[in-house]
């Protein structure tokens, strides 16, 4: 059964508390933050003292994505602050292997994300340090923005990259009813979705109707 992270970038953010307490009570498998630093990508969202101070309202796992330039600076804080799964990005000018290897070692999961423009083959030297692919349906930075259909064939190149290696794949990027059973056909292990789970009326049918996809 495909597995789904609530992405708190929807949330209401004056009752986030009780905002991740609810998904979680509603059939959350991870809840899902989105960092971003306002260089990597062009939009700020929130550090590891927001993760740190809703925490003890979540759980299930963490499932924390750096959109960030410099990612070896908050490794460390937001492990420490709660995140069970740390992913950074491939296209990122710093030593990925170390910061992966980093990231297992303080005894997270580590993840790798590509863009929509990254070639499914650039995570191939990294396979054997990683416990996740997180790809991305749209254009990181903003949450509500449309699927691109034209990378579910991505999906399916990670996954044969894969291979018998317990590697989990995320997609994250315009998932709702209507795209997720293409995504999840695809290969997709991991559905990662915001405005659809948030702002539905009845959030644990919204969540439990992403899992019944076969």
């Amino acid at each position: 059964m495909v597995k789904i992270a609530p992405s708190i970038l929807s949330a209401n953010f004056a009752c986030l508390g009780q905002e991740v307490s609810e998904i979680c009570q509603q059939g959350a498998d991870f809840v899902h933050f989105d960092v971003m630093d306002g260089h990597f990508v062009s939009n700020l969202s929130f550090g590891p003292m927001v993760l740190k101070s809703v925490k003890p309202y979540i759980t299930v796992p963490v499932d924390v994505h750096l959109m960030m330039t410099n990612p070896e600076k908050y490794i460390e804080a937001f492990i420490a602050a709660g995140a069970n799964r740390l992913t950074i990005h491939q296209e990122i000018d710093e030593d990925v292997t170390s910061l992966l290897q980093q990231i297992r070692a303080l005894g997270a999961k580590a993840g790798l994300c590509i863009k929509p423009s990254t070639e499914a083959e650039k995570i191939i030297p990294y396979l054997d340090f990683l416990d996740l692919v997180l790809i991305m349906t749209v254009e990181p930075g903003f949450g509500g923005q449309a699927f691109m259909e034209d990378k579910l064939s991505k999906i399916t190149q990670v996954k044969e990259l894969i291979g018998t290696r317990n590697i989990d794949i995320e997609v994250d990027g315009g998932i709702n009813l209507q795209t997720a059973p293409a995504v999840v056909h695809a290969g997709a292990d991991v559905l990662i979705a915001g405005n659809y789970i948030f702002k539905a009326q009845d959030r644990k049918e919204a969540i439990q109707l992403l899992k019944e996809i076969k």
